[in-house]
């Protein structure tokens, strides 16, 4: 199979599974409702920073697609959707244009559609120093993304079944590329001890994208030709529960989450565990096969006032705040809290103990 079909055949399947229903973890959190907010909508601020990097929205749009002709569209219309939203955006893998130069115009047309964005590169772990600085140039991109993916590689048919030296290379990167490096992984979540390793290597911020959103072990175990190994496809942990494993390293490490954010709400969760930012794919892939850009634009711009009400809801004035919201955990994340020593019930009382 060509590189160009198996890109086409990622969109095909990430799209016909959207719509499935998924048990979301995210519901096991719950915010303290306090009566008073004591502020006004208009006292909020939705900007963040990480790795010196400012935007203007706590989400953006996380890396999904390149390599085809039916891709290059998909990511110029997000290029455009991004500029007129002010938010960040990461590019699919882009080892395909390292390996076929012929399909670099699927991805450089996101920086053509939005000169003046933040724009993040994706690479997948393994790769060379060389391929690194590659993919940075073709964006002239703001950070580059070096996704881990095993669970999927393994997967694959046709992935890759070596991955010995992916923590050297992680660390070549980091010393070598001169815009800043987050490690993502894609939807299997990041333990304590992942976390750990990438530290001692040198990584300041990592994406710790958790099981709930885009399943990639479920999409390659579908282009398998009898499926046999779809009893990995439940295979990780969440955001939710990733970002709790984090909380010790939060003071060295910056962290993202992506994976099954599905409502502003999500978003605001996710921020509330330490997130800097969230990222977001399947959601917005699906708003703009299914309504268009403009319509995605306006969905978008919802969101944004939507978290605006929900800051306010919490009586927090900026995203930094949210780290002192009362959290109730519940249901399988406190039973994960309890097997891994996590001290869940902080999280009940911040707001007095903070």
């Amino acid at each position: 199979m060509t590189i160009e079909n198996r890109k086409n055949q990622h969109v095909d399947l990430a799209e016909s599974m959207f719509h499935k229903p998924k048990p979301s973890d995210y519901d096991a959190l719950r915010f303290v409702h306090h009566s008073f907010p004591e502020m006004a909508v208009s006292d909020t601020s939705l900007a963040t920073s990480f790795l010196g990097l400012n935007l203007t929205s706590p989400f953006y749009i996380n890396g999904m697609t390149g390599g085809s002709e039916r891709t290059k569209i998909i990511n110029g219309d997000l290029a455009l959707i991004a500029k007129e939203t002010g938010l960040a955006m990461a590019t699919g893998s882009q080892s395909a244009a390292i390996k076929q130069p012929e399909l670099t115009d699927t991805f450089q047309i996101i920086r053509h559609n939005n000169p003046n964005g933040l724009i993040f590169a994706n690479l997948g772990t393994g790769n060379s120093v060389e391929a690194g600085k590659k993919a940075v140039a073709m964006l002239d991109a703001n950070a580059l993304q070096i996704h881990v993916n095993a669970p999927q590689e393994l997967i694959m048919p046709e992935g890759d079944r070596d991955f010995s030296n992916w923590l050297t290379e992680i660390e070549k990167m980091v010393q070598e590329i001169d815009v800043p490096i987050i490690v993502k992984e894609v939807g299997f979540g990041m333990s304590r001890e992942t976390i750990e390793l990438l530290i001692e290597r040198g990584v300041q911020a990592v994406d710790v994208s958790g099981r709930g959103g885009t399943n990639f072990a479920a999409i390659e175990n579908m282009r398998r030709k009898t499926r046999e190994l779809d009893y990995l496809e439940t295979w990780g942990q969440s955001s939710i529960i990733s970002l709790l494993e984090a909380q010790p390293l939060s003071q060295s490490i910056e962290l993202l989450a992506s994976g099954g954010i599905r409502n502003p709400l999500d978003v605001i969760k996710a921020l509330s565990l330490g997130a800097k930012a969230v990222g977001i794919s399947g959601l917005f892939l699906h708003l703009l096969l299914e309504n268009g850009v403009s319509a995605t634009i306006t969905e978008i711009q919802r969101w944004q006032e939507q978290m605006q009400t929900i800051l306010t809801l919490l009586g927090k004035t900026t995203i930094a705040d949210l780290q002192k919201t009362d959290l109730i955990i519940g249901g399988e994340v406190r039973e994960w809290c309890l097997a891994r020593e996590i001290p869940y019930q902080t999280f009940a009382k911040r707001s007095t103990n903070g």
